[in-house]
Order: C-alpha cells, then structure tokens, then sequence
C-alpha cells in the first residue's frame, strides 16, 4: 500500500476544519496523484457535512452532487480523487463499523480525532478489496519546496 503524503499546512488545515465542526464530524476529500511509490496529495478540499443534523455528531455524508463536483475539479486541475478526510470528535481516529460500511476500497480514508476541543491523533486508513476490514496507511509530510 502506498504511503499518503500531505503537504506541509494540509495536516493543519484538516486539524482546524476538524475543531471548526466541532461537535459534529467535518469532512473532506483529498485530490492529488499516486506517483513514484507515494500517494500524494496536493489539494485538500473540505465539503459540507450533509448528514441529518441530529446525526452529525458522530457521522458524516457526502452527496453524491458534491463527490462529482469534487471529482470534476480534480479532473480539471489534471488530479484524481484520491480519498476523503473526516473527524472524530471525542473518539479515536480509526475507523468505525459505520465507516467500514460505507467505504469504497483503493480510497484513503484520513480520520482526525478531536478531543476536549482540540485536534489530536490524524492517521488514514484503506479498505481491504475484499472489504472486510481497513488496513492502516502511513502518513508523511512532504518537505517545503525551497524557492530559488
């Protein structure tokens, strides 16, 4: 499984949106490319969380609308969809069963915990093609571009 590589910001812009929801979950995608033995994102892009408001605490949904509008601009700026970030809030950042249900395989899936109102634990995870568990993907942060 490739490694997920963020850009530097990309971890903290999740960690924020994560608090920012709070005390419902945020979500997002993550759009960029697998390249050279990394799955590397460049575009970190945070949707609305359209899951009934009673709900929102402890799940999180994307329409259909906004996973083709998100998939379009990947398109448009020559990425792919490469997997979704959500949070936590007051649990811990691995997947739960309802995410295990509603997850597609080759997807990273980025979890934040939040907790007492601040960010915590991040890791991502991917679906096993025979769905039946999520297998643990590393992090890393790519390393600031110097400018010349």
């Amino acid at each position: 499984m490739l490694p997920l590589e963020l850009q530097p910001g990309h971890d903290q812009a999740i960690r924020q949106h994560g608090q920012g929801a709070l005390p419902n979950e945020c979500c997002g995608f993550l759009l960029g490319h697998d390249q050279n033995g990394v799955r590397r994102i460049v575009s970190v892009v945070p949707a609305i969380n359209e899951r009934i408001p009673q709900q929102q605490h402890n799940r999180f949904s994307i329409t259909p609308e906004a996973y083709m509008k998100a998939d379009k601009a990947a398109r448009e700026q020559k990425l792919e969809l490469l997997g979704f970030y959500h949070s936590h809030p007051n649990a811990p950042a691995r997947p739960s069963q309802y995410d295990l249900d509603h997850a597609w395989p080759v997807y990273s899936y980025l979890i934040v915990s939040v907790r007492d109102g601040n960010a915590r634990e991040m890791t991502s995870w991917v679906l096993r093609d025979d769905r039946s568990e999520f297998e643990k993907q590393s992090i890393m942060i790519a390393q600031p571009q110097e400018k010349t």
